[in-house]
């Protein structure tokens, strides 16, 4: 990796000591900039026109893995997440989550699982994974990635998956990419827009290193943005699976990365090894940098059911 472009950041934006600090979201019409934290489940949001002292927390009951906003409904006041047992909507002003649909239909397996990652396709549907909670100890190979239409018809795509992290789409929407971090891998698909059918599975890419891949976006270029989990990093992969460009953080557990303009902005874990002193000053905090490009936007979920506005 010697001919490639580099970063390097040196502090976070902010200090926030995030559990597991994900899911960034940015929301262009507020220019606010939303995120999750997993373990403490708490939901963060910052106004980027203020700055660092106008973030506000909101307490959640459960832990929540990802968020996206819903199209014709007002995302300052309700937005849909993946949370404990499937999809949900969240109100944003109390706290209290409606559910929409399970992940599964049996206790016991709703027990075992939580979200985790997941992203809306260009056709408005949303492409969720699930993995199981904390208190189930080393993740099983117990997840699935799943798929949630418009009307809520729910489609478990790929299942025996132990730690099932994004999803997102080319820019002229013919190819899916999936992270398995377990497997260290991305993995790509042709994906039908029509349909949301999936086929041809493919390594897009492989990781070599210590650490597991863990979310992405990908950018204008076709380039998708990893963050490294447990190696102080994002790679900048391009699409013909070639790494071109590293951000090097001051903490290891770096999670989840969105762009806002031509900034990435990531998200990172508490540190939890003792020995890295360095490391776990700044673990949990959110980061950025101007990489000089931009990503590709957000998709809203089709809710075809009476939504509140």
């Amino acid at each position: 990796m010697a001919d490639i472009q580099r970063w390097t950041v040196t502090e976070p934006y902010l200090d926030v000591h995030c559990g597991l600090g994900e899911a960034p979201y940015y929301e262009a019409e507020h220019n606010t900039l939303r995120f999750v934290d997993i373990i403490k489940k708490r939901l963060h949001t910052v106004d980027l026109h203020v700055g660092p002292r106008s973030l506000k927390t909101l307490q959640l009951d459960m832990p929540v893995g990802v968020t996206a906003d819903v199209e014709g409904v007002d995302s300052r006041k309700k937005i849909l997440v993946g949370g404990k047992s499937g999809v949900y909507l969240l109100d944003r002003e109390t706290g209290k989550s409606e559910l929409l649909r399970k992940f599964y239909d049996t206790e016991e397996k709703d027990e075992r699982l939580r979200s985790n990652d997941g992203a809306v396709d260009p056709e408005g549907r949303l492409w969720l994974g699930a993995m199981n909670d904390f208190w189930v100890g080393e993740p099983q190979a117990e997840g699935t990635l799943f798929r949630f239409d418009g009307n809520l018809a729910r489609q478990a795509i790929r299942t025996s998956l132990t730690i099932p992290n994004s999803v997102g789409w080319s820019r002229d929407r013919k190819t899916q990419y999936f992270t398995h971090s377990t497997e260290k891998r991305i993995i790509a698909f042709d994906y039908d827009a029509s349909t949301g059918d999936i086929t041809h599975e493919r390594t897009f890419w492989k990781h070599d290193g210590g650490g597991d891949p863990d979310g992405f976006k990908l950018d204008e270029e076709g380039c998708i943005w990893q963050a490294i989990y447990g190696e102080s990093r994002v790679l900048r992969i391009s699409p013909e699976g070639k790494v071109v460009g590293e951000i090097k953080y001051p903490t290891r557990a770096i999670t989840c990365p969105v762009f806002v303009g031509t900034e990435l902005w990531v998200t990172s874990a508490s540190e939890g090894d003792e020995n890295e002193v360095e490391s776990k000053k700044y673990g949990g905090g959110v980061f950025k940098v101007d990489v000089g490009v931009r990503g590709l936007g957000e998709f809203k979920f089709k809710l075809n059911k009476p939504s509140p506005t």
